[in-house]
């Protein structure tokens, strides 16, 4: 079975992934998302020119911790440094090139025309949503126009602290299944963890007690 390519992307209610200028400031933090969990499933990221330039603008080299980055441009030279590729070749050859490669998924990271040209050639197995409660009326969308294309929907998980919704669909017609939301999982097993008390403490939580029965009694 081949890799999944995963469109996996922070959008506004309104269907955008970027103010007209690339800015994300719109962007909903939550403590129930893992991120060192979400970039764990993946080995691989491509990346639009677009994109790679706004990662760049941050004061990066617009490489990603554990993840081998392909950025695909028809107007940066080709180059290749650690953890980071810069390529003029053809993204549907290429991603179907890394797909049949054993390992993780490869995450589509962005941006939007990418996502339409890989869309387009059948290579895009899931499309996953985080929806910020946030509508910013103008921006780059998630998806340039052109044919349509059938999602089935896989997942929803809202996050009721900050309003974030996780929606995840498969594209109709691939033989790839829907990922776990283990990011999220991870999270609140750790917060379960921290709030699960010690034997010291559940020791004065059961003296505490019994002094009040007690008291109780004694009343």
């Amino acid at each position: 079975m081949s890799r999944r390519l995963r469109y996996q992307v922070a959008v506004s209610l309104d269907g955008f992934i970027a103010r007209p200028d690339g800015d994300y400031d719109w962007i909903v933090a939550d403590p129930s998302i893992d991120f060192a969990a979400l970039f764990k499933e993946f080995d691989t990221a491509v990346v639009g020119r677009k994109t790679y330039e706004v990662m760049t603008a941050q004061g990066g080299s617009g490489a990603m911790p554990g993840i081998d980055v392909v950025v695909f441009s028809r107007t940066l030279p080709a180059s290749e440094s650690p953890g980071l590729r810069i390529l003029n070749d053809d993204p549907a050859t290429i991603v179907a090139a890394l797909k049949a490669k054993p390992g993780r998924d490869i995450w589509l990271f962005g941006g939007g025309s990418l996502f339409r040209s890989l869309l387009d050639a059948g290579l895009v197995d899931t499309v996953e949503l985080a929806v910020m409660p946030v509508l910013i009326g103008a921006g780059i969308p998630v998806l340039p126009p052109g044919a349509d294309t059938k999602l089935v929907l896989a997942k929803v998980k809202p996050l009721p602290r900050s309003g974030i919704v996780m929606l995840v669909y498969t594209v109709a017609g691939s033989t790839s299944s829907a990922p776990r939301i283990r990011y999220l999982e991870t999270a609140r097993s750790r917060g379960k963890k921290a709030r699960r008390p010690g034997k010291a403490t559940r020791k004065q939580a059961a003296k505490k007690a019994k002094r009040k029965t007690s008291a109780r009694r004694a009343r």
